[in-house]
């Protein structure tokens, strides 16, 4: 790659697909309303209009990053492949099981989420596996015969298998769908010894089905991505941004594309911890406000949080449990529904919610004058002044007040006996303390206080609410970086190209075996590299090992970081002494008594990061020129207020604005409520602090 490499992000949303363009460190970005029906369409046109801004041509793209919400959306919608499940006798009612836990203890008319595959759909093989993998009952020819026979019947396009204790042997599920690919050599076969080699067969098999639900969709989009680029003359690889940070190749991405359902908000974080690298930031919050969703993350020590496993499609006003569990590497954060496409509702108690449905880009908010009838929260930041309607997306979209105050004033104004303006207030009140809960109640459960972290925000509507966050939050500062419109796009053009191999594997320190582990270390470095050497330049990659650890008798474990090395049996008193230590920060002190044990272990391979110049700081040294002033709502002051517009291209380095103001650029604008000021620094960055 080239000190002037044209390199292009591309993010797909629920409602604008970004695009960024590199070319030797110069941006170029544009926002695109994404195009449902032929996501690749809006692709092709947003590319096209970077690289003629950029003065380039299309052949002269060396490297396209891909990020996309198609799968996560087609988890939600349900709108994958006709999918068959196969798992082991009497395991059949697994998905519908669950784990029988009640995510919402005092509702006694709670209602689970569907499973993903109806019983109908779910077949059993005789056979089983005891927990360290030992044969207890083989599979007999005859049985797997039939079985295939019975999936040839129903005419499906893809199939999933989970086996019970298969991550620890997947001997059953490889023969198994051997058979199936010699009979049925159309099908689309995803098992779980491959997807998701970990313990607890509830999330591993509806990862697995998971994969193989949206595997079919995922495939045909890529290829015709491909396809599509190369036909309009960009010939360059395509790799896609992964759930856990990091870059693989299309062919990887395809396989297993359940590994793309957090690929945009990880794409975000990437972005947030290298603002924070530039700034020598060691605790932040990132703050990422998008079309349809919120998300916030905790990055710490200029790395983001990261787990391995989430949940997706939550059913039940967002509580942990009523999703779908999904056992992959992820960046950590919570994620709600309420971007700007987010519809606003009164309910049964005359309140008003914000959310989780969204009007997306078909038909879009209200104000978009393309058939949308709803409220959302874009029509109430039109109504409080924070948008202009005559400069929206650098005047590309031109807004409709009237729609967004008659859709206001029907759904929320008149129920409610209030004007449309003070409607949207309640709307963005409504939704801005959604968002401010859910951080606190993020950064508690990691044992931190908020108040202390810089917010860095980006999104097309993050910078937008931002101050009223820092506000409810206790926090005290935060920052809008260049391109923060687009900047899950940017993100994707920061992250290392990276796969991250997870696997369960039951250790005891009072049993330790060295050989073992190092058997399957090697084994799992060996997975990571693979997928790494698909797309990674020449060059060392940086190597991470971590065994997931608990004392003896507990039900969850915490992530322990080792050296990554050749283990000896010695080593366990470094084992004890690191889970101790982590446990501490934890819960507060460790436990006297109880032997400690490894459940499973994670082995990361990396290209390194490159090294950035810290960003140079100033104060602010002259007031920066207004190009014209309109009446904003400010919480703070109580009512509309004058407030100065500013154009963020034209401000220079040392530039202050005093609030009340809004920032405006081409794909965001940044409002800065009566208690904050904004001073522009060197980079571009607005450092906004709190008077």
């Amino acid at each position: 790659m080239t000190a002037t490499a044209c390199r292009v992000g591309v993010d797909i949303g629920g409602t604008f697909t970004d695009i960024a363009l590199d070319v030797g460190g110069v941006l170029h970005s544009t926002k695109i309303l994404t195009d449902y029906a032929l996501p690749e369409r809006a692709i092709l046109t947003g590319v096209q209009a970077v690289v003629d801004a950029a003065g380039l041509k299309l052949s002269d793209i060396e490297q396209l990053i891909h990020g996309t919400t198609l799968a996560t959306n087609a988890l939600i919608e349900r709108r994958g492949a006709r999918t068959a499940f196969i798992t082991t006798e009497g395991f059949r009612d697994t998905l519908e099981m669950r784990t029988e836990n009640r995510f919402e203890q005092y509702d006694i008319n709670i209602a689970l989420p569907p499973p993903l595959i109806e019983r109908e759909h779910r077949y059993t093989l005789r056979e089983r596996l005891d927990v360290r993998g030992n044969v207890l009952i083989a599979p007999q020819q005859a049985d797997i015969d039939a079985l295939v026979q019975r999936i040839g019947e129903g005419d499906y396009q893809s199939v999933a298998i989970g086996l019970i204790h298969s991550y620890i042997n997947g001997a059953h599920e490889r023969l198994l769908r051997d058979a199936l690919q010699a009979r049925l050599p159309h099908l689309s076969i995803s098992i779980s010894s491959e997807v998701s080699p970990q313990m607890r067969e509830f999330e591993r098999f509806n990862t697995v089905c998971a994969n193989a639900y949206v595997k079919p969709l995922i495939k045909s989009y890529l290829d015709r991505l491909v396809i599509t680029l190369k036909a309009a003359g960009a010939d360059c690889p395509v790799f896609m941004i992964h759930s856990g940070g990091g870059i693989i190749s299309v062919q990887s991405a395809a396989e297993f594309p359940v590994r793309l359902v957090e690929s945009g908000p990880a794409g975000g974080a990437i972005f947030a911890a290298d603002i924070a690298r530039k700034y020598a930031l060691d605790a932040v919050v990132s703050f990422d406000m998008g079309g349809t969703t919120a998300k916030i993350c905790l990055i710490e020590n200029q790395v983001p949080k990261t787990a391995k496993t989430f949940e997706v499609a939550r059913t039940y006003r967002f509580k942990k449990g009523s999703g779908m569990p999904i056992s992959i590497p992820v960046v950590e954060m919570v994620e709600i529904g309420a971007g700007g496409g987010s519809i606003a509702s009164i309910d049964s108690m005359r309140q008003i919610r914000v959310g989780p449905h969204s009007a997306a880009s078909e038909p879009g908010p209200a104000c978009y004058d393309r058939g949308g009838l709803e409220p959302t929260i874009t029509d109430a930041n039109l109504l409080l002044g924070r948008l202009d309607a005559d400069n929206f997306a650098g005047g590309a979209l031109r807004l409709s007040v009237d729609n967004a105050a008659g859709a206001v004033d029907r759904v929320i104004g008149q129920p409610l006996g209030m004007d449309p303006r003070t409607a949207a207030f309640g709307i963005c009140e409504v939704v801005d303390e959604n968002m401010a809960n859910a951080g606190r109640v993020h950064a508690v459960e990691s044992g931190k206080d908020i108040a202390d972290y810089t917010m860095i925000t980006f999104g097309g509507g993050g910078p937008l609410h931002a101050a009223r966050l820092c506000e409810k939050m206790g926090v005290s500062r935060f920052l809008v970086p260049a391109g923060a419109g687009v900047g899950s796009a940017i993100g994707f053009l920061r992250a290392p190209f990276g796969y991250e191999a997870v696997r369960s594997a039951f250790v005891r320190l009072a049993e330790f075996e060295a050989g073992q582990v190092n058997a399957l270390i090697d084994d799992m470095k060996a997975e990571a590299l693979g997928f790494l050497r698909q797309g990674m330049p020449e060059g060392e990659p940086e190597m991470e090992c971590t065994a997931f650890m608990r004392y003896v008798g507990q039900g969850w474990e915490i992530p322990v970081s080792l050296p990554f090395k050749a283990f000896s049996n010695s080593d366990t008193a470094q084992f004890k002494t690191l889970f101790e230590a982590a446990y501490t920060v934890f819960f507060g002190r460790p436990i006297e008594g109880p032997d400690v044990e490894i459940v499973s272990w994670s082995v990361k391979a990396s290209s390194p990061l490159p090294p950035v110049a810290l960003a140079s700081q100033v104060k602010a040294s002259h007031r920066a020129h207004e190009v014209a002033r309109r009446q904003v709502f400010d919480v703070v002051a109580g009512g509309f207020v004058d407030a100065g517009i500013y154009q963020r291209e034209a401000l220079q380095a040392g530039a202050r604005i005093d609030g009340p103001a809004i920032i405006a650029e081409r794909e965001t604008s940044t409002f800065v409520s009566s208690s904050f000021t904004a001073t522009v620094q060197p980079d571009g960055c607005l450092l906004v602090v709190r008077r």
